[in-house]
């Protein structure tokens, strides 16, 4: 029987089990010598041990669920108590470090390196204030420079909460019972700055917490070993903890610290999920899912008697329109606006189910407050523009609903950086508590502050700040003043619930492009289940469109445009062709491998990039010239001009794309 491959995750614990037992093994061999002759090999150890520790952190903050090679149960949890461990042999070299050096060097203030440093850090500093000169980048370093004066001694502590604490005033942290924090500062008057597994930060006593290792045996250690880190740091520099934490420092804090956004603003959360890979993406949940024995598929199967894919039901199958948002408060002076958006994907309270489908939002410059969704437009709408969508989600959770994310792409003018905000949050449970389905009307959703995994922040403070009053009419006037979300939730007419039941168990898209997934899912169906000599053989298949349809999915003008060509092709069919299963799966193919496959890899057409216009702008004229010039009528004296050709432009890896 071969050996069992090991996961990433498996391989950085046996690191870290490695460095460990070299590090006790130092620290016994250290305090048993008599230090003559010994304390320069036990220094040269120590670096040694402190540089394979820092590379095995970067290791373990590069690794995702996704390159794990088998699913790992718990995955975040575990991938948190392998950064505690670290943390935890980092503090016993450093308190080592400060054992092993000579006396007189942490007598009297501060070492010759660390003036040294001091000395070199400062003239950066010089050199740097010399060189700004807009009255931005004096703001933006006002605000580190305080930053910088406000941070106390910094550590790395993990700490367990032994009692349930509910912030009280602004910037407390609620926590629970149980619950492990990770200490980034400590104040003299007790209060300590934590963050929690879910990023959030914010004060919380230290008399709620207590010191949290793997091995209880070495609690008191571990306490008296950071006690004694923390008094001699006191007599060490504490630049290095400085320039950390400064570094660590958000540009949403920075942003919000200087007045130009909201204080409920946040970095986007959806956004930074669709940054990790395509795990959240359309063109991962449109693959079909293996079952667990990895030769069939739990969600694809083809009806033998009419040649279709054989239709299946999910707990939650629905279209939904968003109208408009209104009140939504904009960043200041300072930051512009590329794009105002709304994420969704299907939530259950504590992750995302599905993937995430964005769709833009137009507003008045009059009225910049204002979203509306599908303007509108001669021809056909964008489907980044398309309001109506489509939600499939076959998850039993209580808590099963859809969370929408208002966001907005911004640079700022003085640097132009480019990031992504949070303007909020809302949520709409899509069963009650007794498990039925909620009615299919029009709902009026508040938007909320901070992130999904944050209770009981307003989006921006200064509205309800001088609310004092408590009438209907004060009510109502504040109501009107607050940020909301306008949608209506719809049961899908008989062709499109048909058309619904086709596509995977779990899938978020817009409604007007539906009818193209429901193609690809059946030259799925064809291709795997009935072409394949059997259903062990897992070889590359040749197939282009299987192969690329994906990249079209998550490029919305690539959609649009097979969208138009495929309308087209139907304009020029029969009533009677249209009806013709596979000759309307030939003419598909035919029209994707004629219009869409050339101008895929087409050297011509940029690479996507989000919320850029320029880059937008250049993209449709390459598409709009191939609708007026298709690929296939290039002479040979203007060629078209296409990538470098690679194998995976022709083959679709069944084990590689399937869930």
């Amino acid at each position: 029987m071969p050996p069992k491959r090991q996961g990433p995750l498996q391989t950085v614990q046996r690191e870290t089990d490695d460095i460990k037992r070299q590090v006790d093994s130092l620290i016994k061999d250290a305090r048993l010598s008599d230090g003559s002759g010994r304390t320069e090999a036990y220094q040269s150890r120590c670096i040694h041990l402190q540089n394979l520790v820092e590379e095995t952190t970067r290791k373990l903050k590069k690794l995702t669920k996704a390159d794990e090679p088998a699913p790992v149960g718990n995955y975040d949890q575990r991938k948190m108590e392998e950064e505690s461990r670290l943390r935890g042999i980092e503090e016993k070299l450093l308190v080592l470090v400060l054992e092993l050096s000579p006396p007189q060097k942490r007598e009297g203030g501060l070492s010759r390196s660390s003036q040294a440093q001091e000395d070199e850090d400062s003239e950066e500093e010089e050199s740097e204030e010399q060189s700004e000169e807009e009255s931005e980048e004096d703001d933006e370093e006002d605000v580190v420079t305080k930053t910088m004066e406000q941070i106390p001694e910094s550590g790395t502590a993990t700490y367990m909460v032994i009692s349930a604490f509910k912030g009280e005033q602004e910037g407390d942290l609620t926590i629970q019972m149980g619950e492990v924090l990770t200490i980034l500062s400590k104040n003299e008057d007790g209060w300590w700055l934590a963050q929690d597994s879910k990023g959030n930060k914010g004060q919380v006593p230290k008399t709620y917490m207590k010191r949290y290792s793997d091995q209880d045996e070495e609690d008191d250690e571990e306490a008296s070993e950071d006690e004694e880190l923390e008094s001699k740091r006191k007599q060490s520099s504490n630049w290095d903890s400085v320039r950390r934490a400064i570094t660590e420092i958000d540009a949403t804090d920075v942003l919000s610290a200087m007045g130009a956004i909201p204080a409920g603003f946040r970095s986007s959360t959806l956004s930074k999920l669709l940054d990790e890979g395509i795990t959240y993406r359309g063109s991962h949940y449109i693959q079909p899912e293996l079952s667990q024995s990895k030769l069939s598929f739990k969600d694809l199967f083809r009806d033998p008697d009419t040649g279709k894919v054989r239709q299946r039901t999910a707990r939650t199958s629905l279209t939904l329109t968003l109208w408009s948002c209104k009140s939504i408060p904009t960043p200041g002076v300072g930051v512009q606006v590329l794009s105002r958006h709304i994420r969704l994907c299907a939530f259950d309270g504590t992750q995302v189910l599905s993937n995430i489908h964005t769709i833009r939002a137009t507003c008045n410059a009059n009225n910049v407050k204002t979203w509306s969704f599908s303007p509108r437009m001669t021809g056909n709408l964008p489907s980044l523009l398309d309001g109506d969508c489509f939600l499939r989600c076959n998850s039993d959770a209580p808590e099963l609903g859809i969370l929408f994310e208002l966001g907005v792409t911004y640079i700022r003018n003085s640097t132009g950086e480019r990031g992504d905000l949070s303007c909020g949050w809302a949520f709409l449970k899509l069963f009650d508590a007794n498990g039925a389905p909620v009615p299919h009307r029009t709902y009026e959703l508040l938007v909320h502050g901070g992130t999904p995994y944050e209770k009981d922040i307003e989006v921006d403070p200064s509205l309800t700040r001088g609310a004092t009053g408590t009438g209907m009419f004060q009510q109502m006037m504040l109501s009107r003043k607050l940020p909301k979300l306008f949608l209506k939730l719809k049961s899908p007419n008989v062709r499109t619930r048909s058309q619904l039941s086709a596509l995977p168990d779990t899938l978020v898209g817009s409604l007007s492009s539906i009818h193209l997934l429901v193609l690809y899912r059946q030259l799925l169906a064809d291709i795997l289940l009935m072409d394949r000599a059997t259903m062990q053989n897992a070889d590359l298949i040749c197939s282009p469109l299987l192969a690329t349809f994906p990249e079209i999915m998550d490029q919305s003008d690539l959609l649009d445009a097979l969208r138009k060509y495929w309308l087209e092709a139907e304009s020029n069919m029969k009533r009677s062709e249209k009806r013709d299963l596979p000759l309307l799966k030939r003419k598909f193919v035919r029209v994707y491998m004629d219009n869409m496959y050339p101008l895929l890899y087409s050297a011509d057409l940029p690479p996507p990039r989000w919320a850029d216009e320029m880059v937008e702008n250049q993209r449709a004229r390459v598409i709009f010239n191939s609708s007026l010039e298709p690929f296939h009528t290039h002479t040979p004296d203007s060629p078209p001009r296409h990538q470098a050709f690679d194998i995976s432009q022709l083959t679709y890896d069944l084990l590689c794309m399937a869930q």
